[in-house]
């Protein structure tokens, strides 16, 4: 049964508005992006008004300033989906828990509109990528033809936990800052105070900010008093320039790089070296521990006093002396029926001593045998390590993290307790340095050496535990930035402000999955064109991929004359060819690009054709003026 509550606008008479079915920490944070920072029209479909992240929900309905709608609903089954709109609506999200769910919904919300915007959560990644190309090839089969070739009905399937990688990334790596992903290479607006100089890693300047900004704008703490002398998003050079003296600046910093992978030595000589190096780093040491070396001490020990008897007994060679008792302990020998009376005794006594030995000395060699299997996969860090990461955990998201780590240049090191984790190949492939412990057990940390590192980036499935390892960390370091993936968000606002007032000179960031994955579900919500968004105290940026043919204002002009200030600016320039096949997941909108990929410093002289594709930062109404060449007449402060 479906029920709506008080609408400001009726659902029928709707268009161009956003559809959100879901009620957890994801479904709020999507509403708020996009209400908040992308300004738009934006109906949830809520399971119960109660459950889950509902009731915030509903007060963003009940805020007189914002356009949220509510509808409340147990499934989203076609009745749902058209009382909501969804036949004319320009985006559905759907954020169930539930993968048969979102694909049922989907698959329904594409019959009834053949053009919407699909952005789909998806635990399954292979089943995702399917489903993707299936709802894409469903478009030119449902559309109309001559509608196919301009609308971005694009299906995106995204994990929530894959898209919050490159914000833990920059937050370990770089500290505070917003991010987005472009082919494969991750960028974070980050604040230069006053008069601080430019960076070799600064691309561009996105905005100068007002006099009562905080070190980062984008965050939940940002004031929102610009005032006269306020923020002034994508400023001209001569702004910039003038105003660095008086005013931060946000700036788009490169985070990660491209390296190719390193070679594999070939050749006798190359491979002889690289086996010499690995057995040098095995942990040999490991067959010398105190109980290892007690063990067969002890052995040894009964072993001479067992054959000094029997060289008394028997005289006769030492090696024979010293022979039978070996094999009596380990019950190899013959009976010593035949022998004297004494060396039957010695026989006896060296049986019951076997019995008593021997399986502490199978246990002694297991565990060194165990240990060494788990140190030579891990690899502790050298003495003198400093100025690293310390990673703790190697699940799903924490494997790509340290793959993307790698990229940004900085030492890791990881704690995994589980050697039978998914990131611990790629950890040992890689190199890094690798701890197969539990990190809250005493005197992890510091064999991972914390007192020493810049960063910790707890990424482990348990809140509590990630809350415990981070307060752990502070103790032994207080100034060491510390990142906590918390999957509930209201815990996750708990630990960081609490964090933060108890070491308020070091940097702390809790933040839920759904938080971080929000602006990537927003901006596909937005159109595939669409990389990021980046809050910037009132107002908030775009990052966008732009066909250079058919835009007047960029076609046939340089960079430097393609600006247009406070509404884009182009940041990199690639090459766009046409894709033989337009499901293929390595396209983007239909075109593909060549393999050089973005060049991020473009000279300011490097003329626009129309085989070029470009990314832009612009404002949503510059993006209105640039993508229609309608000057919009909104006086919305967030345009």
């Amino acid at each position: 049964m479906t029920s709506t509550l008080p609408l400001r606008t009726p659902f029928g008479q709707r268009s161009d508005h956003m559809v959100i079915c879901g009620d957890d920490g994801l479904a709020h944070r999507l509403a708020v992006t996009l209400d908040a920072v992308c300004g738009e029209a934006v109906t949830v479909v809520l399971p119960s008004r109660r459950e889950g992240h509902a009731p915030e929900i509903a007060a963003l309905h009940r805020d007189p300033q914002s356009p949220v709608e509510l509808l409340v609903a147990a499934r989203p089954d076609e009745q749902t989906l058209r009382a909501a709109g969804v036949e004319r609506a320009a985006a559905l999200a759907l954020t169930y828990r539930d993968d048969q769910a979102n694909v049922t919904a989907a698959l329904l919300a594409r019959t009834l509109n053949p053009t919407i915007r699909l952005v789909i959560r998806m635990y399954n990644r292979e089943r995702g990528r399917h489903l993707e190309r299936l709802l894409d090839r469903a478009v030119l089969t449902l559309g109309r033809p001559e509608e196919g070739r301009t609308l971005d009905a694009s299906t995106t399937v995204l994990s929530d936990t894959d898209t919050a990688v490159p914000e833990l990334v920059a937050a370990a790596a770089v500290g505070q800052g917003h991010t987005i992903q472009a082919e494969g290479q991750v960028f974070r607006g980050v604040v230069r105070p006053a008069r601080t100089p430019p960076r070799t890693a600064d691309l561009a300047t996105l905005a100068v900010l007002s006099g009562t900004h905080q070190d980062d704008p984008a965050s939940e703490d940002s004031p929102e008093t610009p005032g006269e002398d306020g923020t002034q998003l994508l400023p001209d050079t001569v702004t910039s320039y003038h105003r660095q003296f008086t005013h931060g600046r946000l700036m788009l910093e490169e985070v990660t790089h491209h390296h190719p992978p390193e070679a594999p030595p070939r050749g006798r000589h190359g491979h002889a070296a690289w086996l010499r190096a690995r057995l040098a780093h095995l942990p040999w040491k490991v067959f010398l521990a105190r109980e290892v070396l007690a063990v067969f001490g002890a052995l040894a020990a009964i072993v001479l006093v067992l054959a000094g008897a029997t060289a008394l007994a028997e005289p006769g060679p030492l090696w024979k002396s010293v022979y039978l008792p070996l094999l009596d302990i380990f019950t190899m020998g013959d009976p010593a029926t035949d022998e004297s009376p004494a060396r039957r005794v010695l026989q006896l006594i060296a049986g019951f001593v076997g019995l008593a030995v021997l399986p502490l000395v199978v246990a002694a060699t297991m565990n060194a045998t165990e240990a060494f299997r788990k140190a030579s996969v891990g690899r502790p860090p050298a003495e003198d390590l400093t100025d690293h990461i310390v990673l703790v955990g190697l699940g799903k998201i924490g494997t790509r993290v340290l793959a993307q780590l790698r990229t940004t240049e900085h030492h890791v090191v990881v704690i995994e307790r589980d050697p039978h984790a998914r990131g611990v190949a790629l950890a040992r492939d890689l190199g890094v340095p690798l701890l197969l412990e539990d990190a809250v057990a005493p005197g992890v940390l510091d064999r991972a050496r914390i007192r020493h590192s810049k960063a910790l980036l707890v990424l482990t499935r348990d809140d509590g535990e990630n809350l415990d390892i981070g307060m752990a960390a502070r103790e032994n370091n207080p100034q060491v930035r510390v990142v906590m993936r918390l999957y509930d968000d209201d815990f996750a606002a708990t630990v960081s402000r609490t964090m933060r007032a108890s070491y308020p000179d070091a940097t702390t960031r809790s933040r839920s999955v759904s938080a971080l994955a929000a602006p990537s579900f927003a901006a596909a919500m937005m159109g595939r064109h669409v990389l990021g968004i980046m809050p910037v105290e009132r107002g908030s940026l775009l990052f966008t991929t732009v066909d250079v043919a058919g835009h007047p204002e960029l076609e046939g002009r340089s960079v430097h004359r393609a600006f247009r200030e406070n509404e884009w600016r182009v940041l990199a320039v690639g090459t766009a060819v046409e894709s033989t096949s337009p499901g293929s997941p390595d396209t983007l909108g239909g075109l593909r690009l060549d393999r050089p990929g973005f060049d991020w410093r473009p000279p300011h002289g490097r003329i626009l054709r129309a085989g070029d594709r470009v990314v832009v930062a612009s404002t949503r109404r510059g993006l209105d003026f640039l993508m229609t060449g309608v000057q919009p007449h909104s006086t919305d402060p967030r345009a």
